[in-house]
C-alpha cells in the first residue's frame, strides 16, 4: 500500500484546498493529512487564521479523501510522521518548491500545481471570502509581496499590472508557478478583476493609481510616498472614507510588532520626557538604477524618507513646528544623501537617507530618564534596548520577528479589510498626511533652488 502525506493550514476552506486534496488522495492508496495549529503557524509565521482547528479539520474530513487526520503543533514533526508511519510520498502545492526538498532523503516528494484563479464562490460554508489581490509594478518589491502573502490567510495574489511589457514578461515567468494573471493594457479591467490592490509602481504614479482604485470601491495598500501633497494625500483618505473601503500606506517598520513595542516602551514613560529621535536609512543603490539616475522622481529622500520619518511622527506627534533639508546631489540633480532636521515645541529629530552614502541604520529616542536604541536594521525591529544614565543597567528586548516584515502589513491589510482588524493606530490616516506634508515641503524646497 504506498502511503501519502500532506500537510496545510485550510483556512477558510475552498475549492483550490479540495483540489489539491483529491490529487494528492491519486499519489496513492492511502492519505494521511496534517492540519496545522494555529499556535504553530504563527510561530512560522501565517497569520491571520480565521477558522478555528476543529473546523479545518471537519472541512478536510468531510472531503471523504482523507484515511487519517493528524495535527502538526511543532518543528521537525514532517520527518517525524514520515518515518512513524512508513510514509511513500510527501506532497503539497507548487509554491513551495524546493522548500521540502529535504524531504527526499526519507521518501519521494511531489509538488502539485495550485489551481488557477480561485474566487470567492469556491469557498465552502464561510463567513469570509477569499480576498483577491492585484499588484501594480512588478519590480523587486513585487515580488517579495507575492512570496510573503502566502503567510497571510485567506487571501490570493491573482493579478498584476504593468503596461512596461518587458517587466511584467519577467514578473510572470519569475513567478509563474503562481499563476498571477497578467495585464499590459487596461488598468479598469484589471481592477475589475480584483478586490484590492497593492501598488509597487514608480513613485510619481501611486496617486493616480490609488486614486483610480479607490473609485472603483478597491481597497488599497499604496508604497510610499502615498503623494507628493497634502491635498491629493487627504483626497485620498476622503475617498476611501467615502467608499467603505480600506487605504492604508506601506511603511512596514509600522506594522512590525517589534516596533509597536519600543513605541509602547517608549510612551509609557519609561525613559521620560522624550526630547530627541534620530532615524537612520541607507542603502547603495545601483549606480544605474531609476532611483539614482531620476532627479525628479527618484533620489534618497522620495524612495526612503517615510521608513524614518514614520517613527518620528509616531513619537513626537504630527504637530512639528519647522523642517529643514540638507542634501549631496549627484551629477544628474539626484539626492544621494539627505538629512531632516524637524523642530517641535518641546524637542527635535533627524532623520537621515542615503542612496549612494552608507550610515548605521539605527533608531535611538532619547529622552529625560534614558533612552531606547533598536540596532540597526531598526526598520525589522528585532532587538532594542532601554538605556539609563547607570551604564550598568540594560533592558534588552528580543521581540517575535518572521520573513522580511512584509506579511504584517498584508495582514494589517487584510484584517482592515475584514473588519476584524484594530482601528488604524499603528499609521493613523493624520500621521501619513503629516508625513506626506513634509514630502511635499522637500519637493517644492528644492524645485525653489533649482
Amino acid at each position: 500500500m504506498k502511503k501519502v502525506i500532506t500537510y496545510g493550514t485550510y483556512d477558510l476552506f475552498h475549492e483550490g484546498h479540495y483540489r489539491l486534496l483529491k490529487r494528492a488522495k491519486e499519489l496513492g492508496d492511502y492519505l494521511i493529512v496534517g492540519v496545522t495549529t494555529e499556535h504553530f503557524d504563527e510561530c512560522r509565521g501565517k497569520l491571520n487564521v480565521v477558522d478555528p482547528i476543529l473546523k479545518r479539520i471537519e472541512n478536510v474530513k468531510k472531503t471523504g479523501f482523507a484515511d487519517m487526520i493528524i495535527v502538526e503543533d511543532h518543528e521537525g514533526q514532517k520527518i517525524e510522521d514520515i518515518q512513524k508511519y512508513g510514509v511513500d510520498i510527501f506532497t503539497v502545492g507548487s509554491d513551495w518548491i524546493g522548500t521540502f526538498d529535504y524531504l527526499n532523503a526519507f521518501c519521494k516528494v511531489v509538488y502539485l500545481e495550485r489551481t488557477p484563479n480561485i474566487s470567492s464562490t469556491m469557498l465552502r460554508g464561510n463567513a469570509y471570502k477569499l480576498i483577491k489581490i492585484g499588484i501594480v509594478g512588478t519590480g523587486r518589491i513585487a515580488g517579495r509581496f507575492v512570496s510573503e502573502a502566502r503567510y497571510t490567510s485567506g487571501i490570493v495574489v491573482s493579478d498584476a499590472y504593468n503596461p512596461e511589457i518587458e517587466s511584467a514578461s519577467q514578473f510572470k515567468k519569475k513567478y509563474s508557478e503562481y499563476d498571477i494573471a497578467i495585464e499590459i493594457e487596461d488598468y479598469e479591467k484589471f481592477l475589475g478583476n480584483v478586490d484590492a490592490v497593492y501598488i509597487a509602481s514608480t513613485n510619481e504614479t501611486h496617486y493616480e493609481y490609488a486614486k483610480q482604485a479607490l473609485i472603483h470601491g478597491k481597497s488599497v495598500l499604496c508604497e510610499k510616498p502615498l503623494a507628493f501633497t497634502k491635498r491629493e494625500s487627504m483626497e485620498l483618505y476622503d475617498l476611501a472614507l467615502k467608499n467603505h473601503v480600506v487605504l492604508m500606506e506601506a511603511i512596514k517598520a509600522a506594522y512590525c510588532p517589534g516596533f509597536q513595542q519600543l513605541l509602547n516602551v517608549v510612551l509609557s514613560g519609561k525613559i521620560g520626557k522624550i526630547k530627541d529621535v534620530e532615524a537612520c536609512f541607507t542603502r547603495i543603490a545601483n549606480i544605474h538604477s531609476r532611483e539614482r539616475t531620476d532627479p525628479k522622481y527618484g533620489g534618497a529622500f522620495l524612495e526612503y524618507s517615510g521608513n524614518v520619518l514614520m517613527p518620528i511622527i509616531k513619537i513626537l506627534g504630527t504637530d512639528y513646528q519647522s523642517v529643514t533639508f540638507d542634501s549631496f546631489d549627484n551629477e544628474l540633480g539626484t539626492d544621494d544623501y539627505t538629512k531632516i532636521q524637524i523642530r517641535y515645541k518641546d524637542a527635535m529629530a533627524t532623520a537621515k537617507v542615503g542612496m549612494a552614502v552608507k550610515s548605521e541604520g539605527q533608531l535611538i529616542v532619547a529622552g529625560t530618564e534614558g533612552y531606547v536604541i533598536a540596532q540597526s536594521p531598526w526598520w525589522l525591529t528585532e532587538k532594542f534596548d532601554v538605556r539609563y544614565e547607570n551604564e550598568t543597567i540594560v533592558e534588552h528586548y528580543e521581540p517575535r520577528f518572521v520573513g522580511d516584515g512584509l506579511r504584517y502589513e498584508i495582514s494589517e491589510f487584510i484584517a482592515k479589510i475584514r473588519g476584524t482588524g484594530e482601528k488604524s493606530y499603528k499609521l493613523t490616516a493624520k500621521e501619513s498626511i503629516s508625513i506626506t506634508g513634509i514630502v511635499e515641503k522637500f519637493v517644492k524646497d528644492r524645485c525653489i533652488e533649482k
